[in-house]
């Protein structure tokens, strides 16, 4: 099955191209007027002046190649179909479109037919009279007996190169030299998890799970050999295997090239693999992790790596104005920054106060009790855990007032290490949020505030953050009437009637706003009581001697 964002396969890459000249912040792309099976994008500020660089192929690949289009690098790029070489026709357009008396320096991945259609184009300008050269970037080392390497991710690296030296005024012949000179020096390697999604076919599944294909060509072909793991140690180190073949001890650039469908967490781990490697001491320069030549969404990546000299090196760091490339950076060192820590040692002193430590041990005995029940009525309207949630925060607080490790003498303070205690043991987010509530009630009564206020703050704070309120048939439904008669001044028999009927009302509501149960239709709610203000009401009760 296809599955690809697209409105009409025909029209894809004409649409593409558009969006493209649309958003580059530069300002500075054309498309030549050409008609729709011309695709040409040149430097709209380009004055043929200077060596011109042409450089293309099929599409596919973003940002290669329209995204080197700029000053500093490609005058203009010629885009074929997906994965499909631009014609003669359109190579020569492009040629005789921003080629001037210095000359023009095609640039070409080593693919039969990009070599072709580039190079009778060249020899057709030519015979207009026009001055071209032509070199062919054949980075790929996957490949080692292949007497034709083909070109990947290190013609960018060319691109960038033959770009400064043609801004630089130097004559064709000097840009030629410089180009071939680069590729020379580059040597690149990919592997991919998983073939790309081409538009309008189904996904090639030819690697299979947990392996990798290393080698894998940019629009799909089969590689070199397949490894039998995805572990990103194993497969950075045989890579780099690899690559040291061709580094020498030589200073290098590193290109980390994102072949479309890594994420930036995967390709932020290889970067640190990579760097921790036998070559990462060498790497000077850093280009990546970014997407610069792509194989639309192909799970994989590759390396290149430039051996560097002072020319290359002031070339890859000279600034352009192309929306695809990416900045050249030294490797930065990894520093941890002094930090400070909690202090986890009680700023408390415990204390006795019988009459707390009574109501305290009711409510937690209460809950415990109560745990079956709470978790069969959770079972109808959510995941089944409410009682053992509440029971596990009853338990740890039992615990500590029978070892008298609290402050049960100061309630401020006992709130405050209530929250600190539920949200360590109990699960989920309703322990957060009953921490949320004491926590906040804790430091409102330090202040000097009245209990009963206090913990209508505390709710206050709890609906804040949780974004739960009175009829979304939640315990807050339960909790917010309770704790309104005890601001009124009301007994804890009048506490526990308005928190009866506040659970009671929640059996009454047809739909939740919050947790599970807002996922639930009407008729599996109907006449059940949300789990956690049925908690509420006994707890209340049983404060309240029922």
């Amino acid at each position: 099955m296809s599955q690809f964002f697209m409105n009409d396969k025909q029209h894809l890459v004409n649409e593409a191209i558009e969006g493209s000249l649309l958003s580059t912040p530069f300002h500075n792309l054309s498309r030549l007027a050409l008609g729709a099976d011309l695709r040409i994008v040149v430097r709209s500020d380009w004055d043929r002046s200077k060596v011109a660089l042409i450089s293309g192929g099929g599409s596919g690949h973003e940002p290669a190649h329209i995204g080197f289009v700029g000053k500093g690098m490609l005058s203009a790029a010629v885009c074929g179909d997906v994965f499909a070489s631009p014609s003669v026709d359109a190579v020569l357009h492009a040629i005789i479109n921003v080629t001037g008396e210095a000359g023009c320096l095609l640039i070409v991945k080593n693919y039969t037919g990009d070599r072709l259609n580039f190079g009778l184009a060249a020899e057709k300008a030519k015979q207009l009279g026009y001055r071209v050269e032509m070199v062919m970037v054949q980075d790929d080392i996957a490949l080692p007996d292949n007497p034709q390497p083909r070109g990947i991710a290190g013609t960018a690296l060319v691109h960038k190169i033959a770009g400064y030296a043609a801004e630089q005024g130097k004559s064709l012949a000097d840009v030629t030299a410089l180009a071939q000179r680069a590729i020379k020096q580059i040597a690149s390697i990919g592997v991919a998890f998983s073939s790309c999604h081409i538009p309008g076919e189904a996904r090639d599944d030819r690697v299979k799970p947990g392996t990798c294909e290393v080698g894998m060509g940019i629009h799909g072909e089969p590689g070199a050999s397949t490894l039998k793991t995805q572990n990103s140690v194993e497969i950075v180190a045989q890579m780099v295997q690899r690559l040291a073949a061709h580094t020498g001890d030589r200073p290098l650039a590193l290109l980390i090239n994102n072949l479309g469908g890594f994420s930036m967490l995967e390709m932020a781990v290889l970067t640190r693999e990579v760097l921790r490697s036998a070559i990462g001491r060498q790497v000077r320069l850093l280009l990546g992790p970014a997407t610069l030549v792509s194989a639309l969404d192909m799970k994989g990546f590759s390396l290149s790596v430039l051996r560097l000299d002072d020319e290359f090196e002031k070339a890859l760091l000279a600034k352009v104005e192309a929306a695809g490339w990416t900045e050249a950076v030294s490797p930065s060192t990894l520093v941890e920054a002094p930090a400070k820590t909690l202090d986890r040692q009680p700023t408390f002193t415990p204390s006795s106060n019988d009459k707390v430590a009574a109501l305290l041990t009711t409510l937690c005995r209460t809950l415990i009790a109560q745990e079956s029940e709470l978790n069969n009525l959770d079972a109808k309207v959510g995941d089944g855990d409410t009682g053992s949630t509440f029971a596990a925060g009853a338990r740890s607080l039992l615990k500590a007032c029978e070892e008298q490790s609290l402050p049960l003498d100061r309630t401020g303070q006992l709130l405050n290490v209530i929250g600190e205690k539920l949200a360590t043991v109990m699960g989920g987010s309703s322990g957060v949020l009953m921490s949320i509530m004491f926590t906040a009630a804790g430091q409102r009564l330090e202040e000097g505030e009245p209990l009963p206020q206090a913990l209508q703050y505390g709710l206050e704070r709890m609906q804040h953050y949780g974004g739960a309120r009175v009829g979304q048939r939640t315990m807050i439904d339960a909790l917010d009437p309770a704790f309104n008669a005890l601001a009124e001044g009301k007994d804890l028999a009048a506490v526990a009637q308005a928190a009866r009927e506040g659970a009671e009302s929640t059996s009454l509501m047809r739909s939740a706003g919050a947790g599970r149960a807002s996922y639930l239709n009407a008729e599996s709610l109907d006449g059940v009581k949300d789990p956690g203000a049925y908690a509420v009401e006994k707890v209340f009760a049983a404060l309240a001697g029922k």
